[in-house]
């Protein structure tokens, strides 16, 4: 996939950039895959914001897609389809009995390609099948935290995890953060890389662009007044916050550790923080 460039004919063209689809096949998604997605616009029962800068937008459909293939699965690509809820796009899959699906489409994945959800699967791109059958080395995606319960990590664009270890029962995954993380060996996974790897690098170029995709403005608290967030008032001229990052409620942010006691800690070999530079 390339990014498409834009004339400058205005400000807002200038460096704005965008997918060129190429990859795409079918222009509308299948009927019995949707469901239809409510607006929340970020608020509760109550209709008070619980979760901020959400609201307006373009209407879209929710797309069913199928992270939990069964064993036995003999599917062959039909459509590659565009995804609004999600940076990767998406496979339309027709199965040996004639059911679709959708599923996470691959670098390269094109209408024609078949896959395999086995056991003993060959050792070939599109394949799902356990991790204590791929080799060391092999780089995956769509990987299961717990047998049975499905698709987890290594989800997003361009995404993909590396097998670097086995061990009993278990497997070591690098995955994208650069956290290596032990992983049931009975956890099924995907071979190859995620399709759609340019995504991070469009650029938006214009806020209407963003409020199309349903998010609103984010005010910096350091232009609040001192009422409405810990950052604000002063003095009326540009200064820096009289305190240390917290969010509006006074959580403290931008680097402060919230992490605590989880129990998956144990599973963690080496954290994405190790071997960087402080």
């Amino acid at each position: 996939m390339a990014v498409r460039e834009y004339k400058p004919t205005t400000p807002a063209r200038r460096g704005m950039t965008s997918q060129d689809f190429d990859a795409i096949t079918a222009k509308k998604p299948l009927k019995s895959l949707t469901k239809a997605r409510k607006q929340t616009s970020g608020r509760n029962n109550q209709g008070r914001i619980t979760t901020r800068h959400r609201g307006g937008g373009a209407r879209w459909h929710y797309r069913l897609v199928n992270h939990q293939l069964p064993f036995g699965t003999n599917a062959t690509v039909e459509q590659i389809e565009y995804d609004p809820n999600r940076s990767a796009h998406i496979a339309r899959v027709k199965d040996q009995n004639g059911a679709y699906h959708y599923v996470l489409a691959l670098r390269g994945m094109r209408p024609g390609r078949k896959f395999l959800v086995e056991e003993e699967a060959s050792i070939e791109r599109g394949n799902r099948l356990p991790l204590k059958n791929m080799p060391a080395g092999t780089q995956i995606h769509a990987i299961e935290l717990q047998p049975g319960r499905g698709a987890q990590l290594a989800r997003t664009a361009g995404a993909s995890a590396q097998l670097v270890a086995k061990e009993d029962d278990y497997v070591q995954v690098r995955l994208p953060s650069g956290e290596v993380r032990m992983i049931n060996a009975n956890c099924m996974a995907t071979i190859g890389v995620i399709g759609n790897e340019q995504h991070q690098n469009i650029k938006v170029g214009k806020a209407g662009r963003t409020r199309r995709k349903g998010i609103r403005p984010t005010v910096r608290g350091v232009v609040m007044n001192a009422a409405d967030h810990p950052h604000g008032g002063g003095d009326g001229g540009r200064h820096k916050m009289a305190r240390p990052p917290t969010t509006p409620w006074g959580q403290k942010t931008l680097g402060y550790k919230t992490r605590r006691r989880k129990a998956s800690n144990k599973f963690i070999v080496r954290t994405r923080h190790q071997g960087k530079r402080r």
